[in-house]
């Protein structure tokens, strides 16, 4: 027995410390961020490297919002990745539903099609969804911002896996209680996914909250700018206040943060389960 449980002891200890190993190999880049940007750009490379800096320059994080209209970016990165994950979230959800829970001619193959998708890079649509972008009138616009990102088709496939999951015998009870489709699907079978819609929302939110290449090429215009373009734009060609600039890119986290953090039970468990029946 003793055998046994110091056995086990070990075997805990082990990956007790692996685990803080992981733990301080992830924090190390954040440690390194927050000391950076409360530092002078004189102290930011000295040797060997001050983890606490003697003089906290807490201007580093107001600074930058009086030289660039960085606050107006903020907003239109929240108001573009909230309004993309709305868009994606209906979308994503009702064609997961379509095709998990309804039969019809050409649905398989639709389906197949939605994921072949996946596997065509952004780059080679680029051009011509700059065309069509421009033909409507949306360079410098929110539609132009928003509406092309739209739906995903790895939303589509992930709501759709964990859409096989519910029991059609809970459709069909309410089915015979009078319940139209659209009303089982929005209150009977959405509150069950709730899991996979908070993986979803994470995805979709933080994947356009990053994005950098696609309002690079529609937006020119400063006050439509998106956060990762307008902290781009904050690197002078010169010289760069690298405090501040660190302090920005801290600020720009905030978001994707809080939001795994309200959402990272149900995220887990609908990773966890969306690929459980086919």
């Amino acid at each position: 027995m003793k055998r046994i449980e110091m056995k086990f002891g070990l075997k805990n200890l082990l990956v007790y410390a692996l685990l803080v190993g992981g733990a301080l190999v992830v924090a190390f880049p954040f440690f390194y961020a927050i000391s950076t940007s409360l530092k002078a750009s004189y102290d930011i490379f000295k040797i060997p490297m001050e983890w606490i800096p003697r003089e906290i320059h807490w201007e580093n994080y107001v600074v930058p919002f009086q030289t660039r209209p960085l606050g107006r970016n903020f907003l239109n990165s929240v108001l573009v990745s909230t309004a993309v994950t709305v868009l994606n979230v209906i979308t994503c959800t009702m064609a997961g539903y379509s095709f998990a829970k309804f039969r019809y001619y050409g649905r398989d193959m639709m389906f197949l099609g939605v994921l072949a998708t996946l596997m065509v890079p952004i780059q080679v649509i680029l051009v011509p969804l700059f065309v069509l972008v421009k033909a409507l009138g949306w360079l410098n616009s929110y539609a132009g911002l928003i509406i092309p990102a739209g739906t995903s088709a790895f939303g589509v496939f992930l709501m759709r896996q964990y859409f096989q999951t519910v029991p059609l015998e809970i459709m069909e009870a309410a089915r015979i209680d009078g319940c139209g489709e659209l009303r089982i699907f929005a209150q009977v079978v959405m509150p069950l996914v709730r899991p996979a819609l908070s993986a979803l929302v994470i995805f979709i939110f933080m994947n356009n909250w990053n994005s950098f290449l696609w309002p690079l090429l529609v937006v020119s215009r400063d006050e439509m700018m998106t956060l990762p373009l307008g902290i781009a734009a904050f690197e002078s060609t010169y010289s760069t206040n690298f405090g501040q600039l660190m302090a920005v890119s801290l600020i720009s986290t905030l978001p994707v943060l809080i939001a795994f953090l309200l959402l990272q039970r149900q995220f887990i468990q609908g990773m966890a389960l969306s690929g459980l029946k086919s």
